[in-house]
């Protein structure tokens, strides 16, 4: 096995990861393809197709970082909820994880923003309308990022196959 092969699979399986962190916070997500990407540019052997491969998949990438960051953000400010109810919603979220296996990250998110938006409006209701609004803002932003790495994952398959062919 050459070295130009195992950058080859190192890469693909960098980029399954970083698809998988676009869903997952504790694992790095579109910077891990993005870094990958690169990677397979310079040494994966692919020439100028791994140049294109890369430039494309950039854009799928930023794109993706970005249309998260927006919408997330655009949500959370239009119903008011501060970044301090983001961050303990993380924070609990990672202590959640190591506490219920599977899905004590959500679920631990999803407290966290309960308690904070709580602690913040002192009302019930109140707090998990917010908390409701800042779940599905960041669900939509984690969608929406999931995607676009999905088809910068695919571009990179795709370039996979021409470099293979060529």
């Amino acid at each position: 096995m050459n070295s130009e092969t195992v950058v080859t699979i190192l890469c693909g399986l960098a980029i399954l990861v970083g698809v998988a962190g676009t869903v997952i916070p504790v694992l790095p997500g579109s910077i891990l393809i993005a870094l990958s990407l690169l990677a397979w540019a310079i040494w994966g052997g692919a020439g100028t197709t791994g140049w294109v491969v890369f430039a494309v998949g950039m854009v799928f990438v930023l794109a993706g970082m970005a249309a998260s960051a927006v919408l997330t953000g655009r949500k959370l400010k239009q119903h008011s909820i501060p970044s301090r109810s983001v961050v303990a919603g993380l924070v609990l979220g990672v202590v959640g994880m190591f506490i219920i296996p599977v899905v004590g990250l959500f679920v631990g998110f999803a407290a966290g923003l309960l308690l904070s938006e709580l602690h913040r409006t002192r009302a019930i209701g109140t707090a998990a309308a917010s908390s409701w609004a800042a779940l599905k803002a960041t669900g939509l932003g984690m969608i929406v990022e999931f995607g676009l790495a999905c088809l910068a994952g695919s571009t990179w398959v795709i370039g996979l196959w021409i470099s293979a062919a060529a």
